[in-house]
């Protein structure tokens, strides 16, 4: 299992490391990012521009500037934004955001979708079947954008019942915040709540269905029927064989969703305003910054292939027939 984990890992690296080339390559070959510079009024001197270019080192062939980033990555320095800002300090930054944010609505939205799914297979074609089925169709077709307006709508009338404000809708702290650890502690869960139930509650659907259809599956199996022939019951054959059958197909949905969403997830961040590495992401674009884009390209690919990696730990812990070849 050691070396299946091991050699899964090293071609994960390898992915990395060409995601990001072909996104550094990519962003560089589409960007002008000294057109920006030329356009100001009054127009700065060509001096000045032959200094930004260089700068820049855009005088270099695109895998020489690639090379020069990823040597400097390895040695932990991101190199500069075009507006010669560091990007490390902001790195760290965005990606705290973006995982505080996303982590927590990813493990209640995994829990959730878990617990719905199972029961409305065992309770298929009933009233809770149903209503399961409608609302999550109902989330899933609803955008993001309009499930977190929603939610802001629907609390407001609770903060104002409540004469003072429970939950906020914007930011990740309150600015300028100067109380002691326990209050600071309780402001950021306040500022965390609304967007990670509106993370959670399309995360819950989407699983919910599948976790559904892989637990129909295993209904009518045979090794079930042989478990309580052996004596269990049908409540416990469902969860100790039944349920840990069911969740080996959604080890990999459930890794690679995660990764996927800290990306995925801008519009979640710009209603709530947590600037985090999608908004990063479109402030690259906007920029046209090349480093930037590879630096959250990176991020991604790390953080997409780590969970692949993880889900192939969870389906080995699941599946023993991983585990004996």
């Amino acid at each position: 299992m050691a070396g299946f984990l091991a050699r899964r890992l090293v071609n994960y690296l390898v992915l990395c490391v060409l995601a990001t080339f072909l996104a550094f390559a990519l962003a560089s070959l589409t960007f002008r990012p000294l057109d920006q510079l030329a356009q100001r009024q009054p127009p700065p001197p060509a001096s000045t521009i032959e200094a930004k270019k260089l700068e820049l080192h855009l005088d270099l062939p695109i895998p020489q500037r690639f090379g020069n980033w990823a040597a400097g990555v390895a040695h932990g320095d991101f190199g500069n934004t075009v507006a010669s800002a560091p990007i490390n300090a902001e790195l760290w930054r965005r990606a705290g955001i973006s995982l505080r944010l996303f982590l927590a609505g990813t493990v209640i939205g995994v829990i959730a979708g878990v617990l719905i799914g199972v029961t409305s297979a065992i309770r298929q074609y009933r009233v809770s079947d149903h209503l399961a089925t409608f609302f999550s169709f109902l989330i899933l077709s609803t955008p993001v954008f309009v499930i977190g307006t929603l939610l802001k709508v629907l609390w407001l009338p609770v903060n104002q019942a409540a004469g003072t404000q429970l939950l906020y809708f914007n930011g990740e702290s309150t600015a300028g915040f100067s109380g002691g650890f326990g209050e600071g502690l309780l402001d950021r869960l306040q500022h965390l709540v609304l967007p990670t139930v509106a993370i959670a509650i399309s995360m819950a659907a989407y699983y919910s269905r599948y976790q559904r259809s892989a637990m129909l599956d295993v209904l009518g199996s045979d090794f079930l029927r042989t478990a309580q022939a052996k004596g269990l019951t049908r409540r416990q054959a469902l969860f100790k064989h039944g349920l840990r059958t069911a969740l080996i197909p959604m080890a990999t949905l459930f890794a690679f969703g995660f990764g996927l969403l800290v990306t995925g997830g801008v519009f979640t961040e710009r209603i709530f305003g947590w600037f985090g590495m999608g908004d990063w992401l479109i402030v690259g674009v906007q920029t046209q910054d090349a480093n930037i884009i590879a630096t959250v390209t990176l991020f991604i690919a790390v953080l997409v292939l780590f969970s692949g990696w993880l889900s192939d730990v969870i389906y080995a812990a699941l599946d023993p027939r991983v585990r004996v070849r």
